[in-house]
């Protein structure tokens, strides 16, 4: 892009050189909400992750795992925003890992956008909502207002917002009429009214204008209407009063006539110049000045697709990305704005317009002009404002003239016009603001200052600051300071007005290290308690660098022990090791003067170094025991200060013991119980209970009984019995609990504890023999000791616990009780008792086992019973019982009948040898058919077995039992026959019986039970399923039985019967079924199908002569393919219902002669489109082609274009031709006439038809029959489609038709709906073909053709002056470049090349060139470095020139360079010189101070050994210049310069040298050039040194002026001194004549009187 250009125009990265796929590239995918970050949503096989590209740091790529469906970024922070599903939205800080905000919609979000750094702005399908995400709250988003329906069916791409949200617009695209059209909804929160507006882009901005008090709030929207052209208007939005109206702007976008489809994209606007920035679809940015609208700038900066863009640099740019990935920005280039504006838009006031506004350098001059215009005319109100628009302008000098400017009368003085109108501008710089502070403060108006301060309108500086505080306000003083970043100062003043508390966060913030300790020393004194708070939170900065020791010392010492203490805590948090020492020092001084403090501090543990056996003495001394423990480590010591239990904690004390080992534990407890065992007795049960693991219960229990302490004992062991595992622990407890006569927690231990040995507690309480036994009880029940507790009660006559271990412990256990008792011969009333008394509580099945062991289950009857009125439902009852009823015989049979509740499987098995039909009975009720079939075979109870099958009907059990491998098969089935079956009323069994002789392949036996149902009268003889069963079986047995059974029976299904026969090959049976039961149509498809006999079918069809049979008959006929007769049997059954098959073979049979007959038949019911079309395609086929167009022209219902297209496929053309013109269908009937050759009629109709297809057949047909007029017409309806282009083209080519080919391009370049792609073609064939005609072709249609495209045509044709033609209007300047130098031979043009090598970026070209021109058109080498002089590297052109011994060749370029000042051209150009030994030339060049960038040295080292002296006198004074006077000086000896040699010893002002020459002169006797360096370094020589000379070599003649000049000198000198002497004398005189009276000591009033010099200014 040209360097001429208003702007900066930069590729920011490459998106797919990051990692970023090309399918990415989407506006769905990436999405750009600032130039901070990029954030792409990649898909993959492993997931979706998302893309971060930080543009601030290097373009870093950060990638997250995602499963969202869209991704944005923050404007600015690294804070991510996701939304899944379209309802659920989450807000990430991805710096700190946090999750800001989250919430779910109702409806879906389809857009969502960053309104600003806080607020985030949705649109949903039917609402717009915006949503702070900072507000720390878990609100919402906010509903603003409902879709505007002019936004239906739009793709949402853009919401903005004004700062001050108020005023909102979401913009939409949608396709409408073959464009993209875009909507807008203007919405005002304010007045809760929204607009529609049609636009593609917008934006809210806010400018300046001149007399305004506040921004003027603007809106500019974009558009591009329905006509195709493009429009921006700016209209002002909320009216401040006081400010100018501003005028609404309408102004256009241009949009070339190669992008017809283009339309605005992004709009951004700069608060800060003004200036607004519209970019395309295609790439063209636009600049407009807002305040004017006048367009500043169109350009295309990108040939690919652009489809997202931000706002850039704090918004005064754009940043976008097109679909190649690149990353672009533009901004206005602040150098070149001014100068394009006014060299190329020829703009004053427009420039002067925007340099005012954004501060552009380039109109300083113009600004200059002005404001001396209006001081020479006295218009210094105007010159005030011009001052005050120019940054340039706004300086001291500046101010200078406007104050020294004296005002009229009335009027207001040009300074304060100045200072008024930057005001109302912005800021004031450091100068101004110093200048307007003067006056202000001086007439105390300081509130007028604090606003300008406020509102940032004053620039602070320490001058500034300085003036402040003059006036006596250090708080003011202060803020200044602080904007100043003066930080001495600031903390000065902060000491000053006691803020101490301020002073650190200061420091910090701005980096600033005072000396602290002299500032906590001073605040000390004032206070102490701030200078406490202020040296700790110094702690907390690493770079105030305290020395804590000191700090404290200063509160010690003046006796403030709290803020010392303070302090020190604070400082020693840390406990470090090297703190020790401070760690003791602050607990000394707190227990000797504040016991209490220390203690808080030894009991916050805070410290841990210092010297424990000194603070512990002092703890015990102070009264502290309980810290004095915790010091102490000697057990002396310990055990000392221990036994102070009424002082110390008992809760301490306990968790004290934690620290001690065993023996000291062991020690101090026995300590304790020694003294004053009944105080310390509970400390020493707490401390056996918590320690008891680590001092161990044995130890301890031996402690408690040493001391016969069985209350301690007994407590102790309450606490840990519940955990212990150890048995002995348990049963002393409940050894001591005995002792304590605590019965029931012996109760407790024993019901509950599960580690005691149950053995010896239970014989230790026999032994004991408590009062109340329950506990033994309870013992014997756990440890299954209830035989030896029964005969231990028993035997001790304890009766009533027996019943209270029965009643109340555990009535489970009552069997066993009841066997002891038995075993011990108890009375059965008592057993009997007893049992009653636990009724419902007892496991009849155990007690019915122990009793059943003993033989004795009678006694049980009355409790069972008993049992059964109370409601129970206890199975082993009823079996119990039952067993009793049986054993007795009372009544078995009627209670295993009817009684429901027993199991049937133990009272059968209790009866199967007792008596085996009550085993039948109670197996039968159960349904335990194993167990019935066992009894019943063993007994050979088949009849009982036959019946309980029957009525059980159970599939399974018959299987079963009719398996081959029961040898009691054949006697159960005799007894099913001549038993069972016969007692039966319900078809259900013998249905399930008949299926399980099937099932087990028993047919014989089947056919004979069927017999004895059927054929024998029952009530079941006339059953239809049993008859098709027996049928069925017979088909499978014996099917010689299969016609008799069906000539017999009547009943049975014929549908289900007949089929069966057909599927086992009895096809004459199936016949005769259907036959029989009159089912015709079913037998003729037995007669066809199965018999397969159409004869006999044919005759079937005649017997009884229906259309149905007839239809079959012909079906039938028809599949065996005798289509005539099949067509006969079609006629005579009157039914055409299956035409379309008649139709299809016929045809394929060639039988349309007979078909015709079909179909007349089947019109005459029928109205089918196949049927007609048949009739046709019969017609056709047999050239009726009259009849053929008789019926078409008739009713009739074809498909006539389908019969058409058939036709044409049989290449039945004519036919076709017939059909497709009474349709009409001229696209087909164009094909077919070309098939008739009749091109003619071909081409009218493809005209008519109007169709892509049409068109390139008839075209290819007139191409292949060298009908170019014809195919002609056919292209050029062919050429406007771009797509059919190439084909079109390669089809002439093919065929060599070139000129034909040319032809029809040229005449469709004046269709209407010509297009690019005709010019590119036609520039591509004729650079094929015609190369003459390229270039004018180019030079007419340059804009219009695919410039890539002919580019490679004509780079392969070698047509290069075209190619560099293209080049040039491509903007591929680099290319063109080349080429002509590649191609000089050919394409070389000195005027071209300088416009283009100008505009080419590539620097590297530009020396390709100059080695061009070097070798091949020298003469033209120093024009064309003249216009690449502004992008040369100086230094690399000369050295290629003087690689190559060419240098003489660019004198004129190097002279005219010179200016540049560069130390490689300057010493070029001095060796050109010198080669041409010009040395006037090299001495005005080298001296001239503008070129004195060369090594000087360097230059005179050659110079001297120059056989010219004029260029050794050059060298002398390049040696003088670099002070190497002693290397000129012996120059200027050689060669006898003396002018030059006086010259430069005069320069040197070197003593020595001077006396050095002087010798010289005198030695070679050159008196005059003696003389002349006299006067020449006349203030540097020696008098001395002369006057000895002088008399040495007898030269007092010559040196007689001298020696006058200095006598003169002398003399004046002299003559100075006694003036000043007599002034002296004159004064001394004076004082001693005035009178001493009253003056005060010399001691005090001498110094006072003298007025100090030095650089300290105070006086001594």
């Amino acid at each position: 892009m040209s360097n001429d250009i208003p702007i900066d125009f930069t590729e920011l990265t490459q998106l797919t050189e990051l990692g970023i796929p090309q399918t990415s590239l989407d506006f769905k995918s990436t999405t750009l909400e600032s130039d901070h970050y990029i954030c792409v949503r990649e898909s993959g096989a492993q997931g979706n992750t998302v893309a971060i590209v930080n543009l601030k740091n290097n373009n870093e790529v950060t990638r997250k795992n995602m499963t969202a469906d869209n991704a944005i970024m923050h404007p600015k922070e690294f804070v991510i925003s996701l939304r899944a599903n379209g309802t659920t939205l989450q807000i990430f800080n991805l710096g700190s890992k946090q999750r800001l905000k989250a919430f779910t919609m109702d409806q879906p979000v389809i857009f969502w956008k960053w309104l600003d750094d806080t607020y985030l702005g949705l649109v949903t399908q039917s609402s717009i909502y915006y949503w702070n995400v900072f507000d720390g709250t878990n609100n919402g988003p906010t509903k603003l207002t409902d879709r505007h329906h002019t936004l239906n069916n739009c793709q949402i791409i853009n919401f903005v917002a004004e700062p001050d949200l108020n005023w909102f617009a979401v913009t939409g695209i949608a396709q409408e009429d073959g464009r993209i059209a875009g909507h807008i909804q203007l919405y005002s929160k304010s007045r809760n009214v929204s607009q529609a507006i049609e636009g593609h882009v917008c934006k809210f901005a806010s400018i300046s204008l001149s007399g305004g008090v506040q921004p003027t709030k603007v809106f500019c929207v974009g558009n591009k209407n329905a006509q195709g052209q493009g429009n921006m208007h700016i209209i002002e939005i909320d009216h401040v009063d006081g400010n100018p109206q501003f005028q609404k702007k309408v102004v256009d976008i241009f949009f070339p006539p190669d992008a017809s489809n283009d339309f605005p994209i992004s709009l951004q606007a700069s608060n800060k110049y003004g200036i607004v920035y519209v970019l395309t679809k295609y790439g063209f940015i636009h600049l407009y000045d807002m305040e004017t609208g006048a367009n500043l700038f169109v350009n295309r900066i990108t040939a690919d697709p652009v489809f997202t863009a931000s706002s850039y640099n704090d918004g005064t740019g754009l940043i976008t990305i097109n679909k190649a990935g690149q990353v672009l920005s533009v901004e206005v280039s602040r150098d070149k704005i001014i100068p394009y504006v006014l060299d190329k838009l020829s703009n004053v006031p427009l420039a002067l317009a925007l340099s005012s506004r954004g501060g552009f350098p380039g109109a300083e001059n113009l600004f200059q002009q002005q404001f001396q215009t209006y001081l020479n005319q006295g218009d210094y109100s105007n010159a005030a404002k011009v001052a005050a628009s120019s940054e340039q302008l706004r300086t001291q000098d500046t101010i200078n003239k406007l104050k020294n400017i004296t005002p009229q009368p009335g009027q207001i003085s040009p300074i304060l016009q100045y200072f008024s109108t930057l005001l109302d501008r912005g800021t004031l710089n450091k100068f101004e603001s110093i200048e307007l502070a003067k006056p202000v403060l001086q007439q105390d108006r300081k509130p007028l200052f604090e606003k300008w301060l406020k509102e940032d309108k004053l620039t602070s500086s320490e001058e500034l600051g300085d003036i402040v505080k003059s006036y006596n306000d250090t708080t003011l003083a202060l803020a200044v300071y602080i904007r100043a970043n003066v930080n001495i100062k600031v903390v000065s003043c902060l000491a000053e007005l006691g803020q101490f508390d301020k002073i650190l966060p200061y420091c910090q913030k701005v980096g600033y290290n005072p000396d602290y300790t002299n500032l906590i020393q001073n605040l000390v004194r004032v206070n102490p308690d701030k200078a406490s708070e202020f040296a700790t939170s110094l702690l907390s900065s690493p770079d105030a660098n305290l020395n804590v020791e000191q700090i404290a010392d200063l509160f010690f010492s003046q006796n403030y022990i709290q803020q010392g203490t303070a302090f020190l805590l604070d400082a020693l948090k840390n406990d470090t090791p090297a703190e020790g020492h401070l760690q003791t020092k602050v607990l000394e001084i707190n227990l000797l003067h504040a016991p209490q403090v220390a203690d808080a501090i030894l009991g916050n543990q805070m410290f841990s170094h210092y010297d424990k056996p000194t603070i512990g003495k002092l703890c015990e001394k102070s009264g502290l025991f309980q810290r004095a423990l915790e010091h102490y480590d000697d057990l002396k010591d310990i055990k000392r200060v221990i036994v102070h239990t009424n002082v110390l904690p008992s809760d301490w004390l306990v968790s004290y013991f934690g620290q001690l080992n065993v023996d000291q534990s062991v020690a101090c407890i026995k300590e304790l119980l020694s003294n004053n065992m009944q105080q310390n007795l509970q400390v020493v049960i707490q401390v056996a209970t918590k320690y008891s693991d680590l001092i161990g219960a044995a130890k301890l229990i031996k402690i408690f009984e040493e001391y016969k302490c069985t209350e301690g004992l007994y407590y102790y062991l309450s606490s840990i019995v519940n955990l212990t595992q150890d048995p002995d622990v348990v049963f002393k407890y409940i050894q001591a609990a005995a002792r304590m006569n605590q019965t029931k927690e012996i109760e407790r231990v024993v019901r509950d504890n599960n580690v005691y040995n149950g053995e010896k507690v239970k014989n230790f309480l026999k032994e004991f023999k408590l009062d109340d036994q329950l506990p033994l009880i309870i013992v014997c029940d756990r440890f299954n000791f209830v035989h030896d507790l029964i005969l231990y009660l028993y035997k001790n006559q304890y009766f009533k616990f027996i019943e209270v271990y029965v009643q109340s412990v555990n009535p489970a256990n009552t069997p066993q009780v009841v066997a002891g008792v038995l075993d011990v011969d108890c009375d059965e009333n008592i057993i009997k008792g007893l049992l009653m008394s636990v009724l419902g509580r007892v496991p009849i099945k155990e007690l019915v086992e122990e009793v059943e062991k003993r033989n004795r289950l009678k006694i049980l009857l009355p409790f069972l019973e008993k049992t059964l009125e109370g409601g129970s439902n206890d199975q082993e009852v009823y079996n119990t019982l039952a067993k009793i009823y049986i054993d007795s015989n009372n009544s078995p049979e009627k209670f295993l009948q009817e009684n429901n509740n027993y199991d049937t499987l133990v009272v059968g098995k209790y009866c199967e040898k007792r008596d085996p039909y009550l085993a039948y009975i109670s197996y039968s009720k159960g349904g335990n058919d194993d167990q019935l079939i066992s009894i019943t075979n063993e007994n050979k109870m088949y009849k009982y077995q036959a019946r309980y099958l029957l009525s059980k009907s159970d599939i399974e059990l018959w299987n079963k039992v009719l398996s081959s491998d029961n040898i009691h098969r054949r006697q159960l089935v005799d007894q099913v026959i001549s038993t069972g079956i016969p007692e039966l009323d319900d078809p259900e069994p013998i249905s399930i019986t008949v299926k399980a002789f099937m099932e087990n392949d028993l047919p014989e036996e089947l056919m004979e039970l069927l017999e004895k149902i059927i054929l024998e009268p029952s009530p079941f003889s006339e059953n239809a399923s049993l008859q098709g069963l027996m049928i069925l079986t017979a088909i499978k047995a014996d099917s010689s039985k299969v016609s008799s059974y069906i000539e017999k029976l009547d009943k049975f299904d014929p549908n289900e019967i007949a089929p069966l026969c057909i599927d086992n090959g009895l096809n004459e049976e199936a016949f005769e079924v259907y036959d029989k039961f009159e089912l015709r149509s079913e037998a003729m498809k037995v007669l066809v199908e199965d018999i397969v006999s159409l004869d006999r079918a044919e005759q079937y069809a005649e017997k009884y002569d229906t259309p149905e049979l007839w239809y079959q008959l012909g079906t039938a006929q028809l599949d065996g393919l005798r289509i005539p007769e099949a067509i006969d049997s079609y006629v005579k059954s009157k039914n055409p219902e299956n035409f379309a098959q008649v139709i299809e073979i016929a045809e394929h049979a060639g039988k349309e002669e007979e078909l015709i007959t079909f179909l007349d038949m089947a019109r005459e019911t029928l109205r089918e489109p196949v049927v007609d079309g048949a009739l046709i395609n019969a017609y056709a086929t047999l050239d009726r082609l009259s009849d053929m167009e008789k019926f078409v022209g008739g009713s009739n219902v074809a498909d006539l274009e389908a019969i058409g297209d058939k036709l044409f496929e049989a290449k039945n053309y004519k036919g076709a031709k017939i059909l497709y013109s009474n349709v009409s269908k001229y696209s087909k009937l164009a094909t077919t006439l070309v098939y008739l050759g009749d091109y003619q009629g071909a081409v009218d109709c493809a005209r008519k038809a109007s169709n892509t297809q049409v068109w390139k057949q008839v075209n290819s047909a007139c191409i292949e029959n060298k009908e170019f007029r014809l195919a002609q017409i056919c292209g050029l309806n062919l050429i406007i489609d771009a797509e059919e282009l190439p084909e079109l083209v390669k089809t002439y080519e093919y065929n060599g038709y070139f000129n034909e080919l040319i032809a029809l391009f040229e005449n469709g370049l004046s269709l209407e709906r010509a297009h690019m792609g005709m010019f590119t073609e036609l520039a591509i064939l004729y650079a094929k073909y015609s190369p003459e005609k390229v270039m004018e072709h180019l030079k007419l249609f340059w804009s219009r053709i695919n410039i890539p495209k002919v580019l490679t045509a004509c780079e392969d044709a070698h047509l290069y002056p075209e190619l560099i033609f293209l080049y040039c209007h491509y903007e591929e300047w680099d290319n063109a470049a080349l080429t002509m130098i590649e191609k000089s031979e050919v394409a070389f043009d000195h005027s071209s090349f300088k416009e283009i090598i100008v505009k080419a970026p590539n620097l590297e070209i530009h020396y390709k060139a100059i080695q061009f021109y070097m070798n091949e058109n020298p003469s033209l080498l120093v024009d064309l470095l003249k216009v690449l002089t502004p992008k040369l590297d100086l230094p690399r052109v000369v050295r290629m020139f003087v690689q190559s011994d060419n240098l003489p060749m660019i004198k004129p370029f190097l002279i005219s360079v010179l200016d540049k000042n560069n130390s490689v051209v300057n010493s070029a150009y001095h060796d050109l010189l010198i080669e041409e030994e010009d040395y006037k030339s090299l001495r005005s060049s080298i001296e001239n101070e503008s070129n004195n960038r060369f090594n000087k040295l360097d230059l005179a080292e050659r110079l001297e050994k120059h056989d010219l002296i004029f260029f050794r006198q050059i060298a002398a004074t390049l040696y003088t210049k670099e002070k190497k006077f002693n290397r000129a000086i012996s120059i200027l000896k050689t060669d006898k310069l003396w002018p030059d040699l006086l010259r430069t010893v005069a320069i040197s002002k070197s003593k020595k040298i001077a006396h050095e020459l002087l010798d010289y002169f005198v030695e070679t006797g050159n008196h005059e050039c003696f003389v002349a360096l006299l006067y020449t370094s006349y203030e540097f020589i020696a008098n001395d040194y002369v006057m000895e000379l002088s008399w040495l070599h007898n030269l007092s003649n010559f040196i007689k002026p001298y020696e006058i000049s200095i006598a003169f000198e002398n003399q004046k000198k002299l003559n100075e001194v006694y003036q000043d002497l007599q002034k002296r004398k004159e004064a001394d005189r004076k004082q001693e004549e005035e009178p001493g009276v009253g003056q005060p000591l010399m001691l005090t009033n001498g110094p006072m009187s003298y007025q100090g010099t030095g650089a300290t200014g105070i006086g001594l």
